[in-house]
């Protein structure tokens, strides 16, 4: 989901169209500390939906976090040494290698996948 800004009313947006996308079933997000992951708009959205968990990754621990390993990989991919003169295509690049690659976790690998699953059952 694009966005020109990331705030707190962004960050609730996602959540409510996640929740729309993925309905009846409960869903755990691992998020960083980032400041738009906080607020009373995504307060209101976690408590009008017990359903959805958040858990919160350690602070300044990017080697945990999945998706400082996707932009890793996508910036590497896309825009390290890149030839495109116009923004809206490097975004539409990177949007297409997001959406067309399968990342590895190794948080999950590393702290046993099924382990993880069973706890939020």
């Amino acid at each position: 989901m694009q966005s020109p800004v990331m705030n707190a009313e962004t960050s609730a947006l996602f959540l409510q169209k996640l929740l729309l996308s993925i309905p009846e079933v409960p869903l755990v997000l691992l998020w960083d500390r980032a400041p738009w992951h906080y607020g009373p708009h995504v307060t209101a959205v976690l408590e009008a939906n017990p359903r959805l968990k958040i858990l919160r990754l350690p602070t300044a621990a990017p080697d945990l976090n999945p998706q400082e390993q996707v932009w890793k990989i996508t910036r590497q991919a896309v825009s390290h040494n890149h030839a495109s003169k116009k923004l809206d295509t490097l975004a539409a690049d990177f949007e297409n290698h997001l959406t067309s690659t399968t990342f590895p976790c190794s948080l999950l690998q590393k702290f046993d996948y099924p382990s993880i699953c069973m706890m939020f059952k």
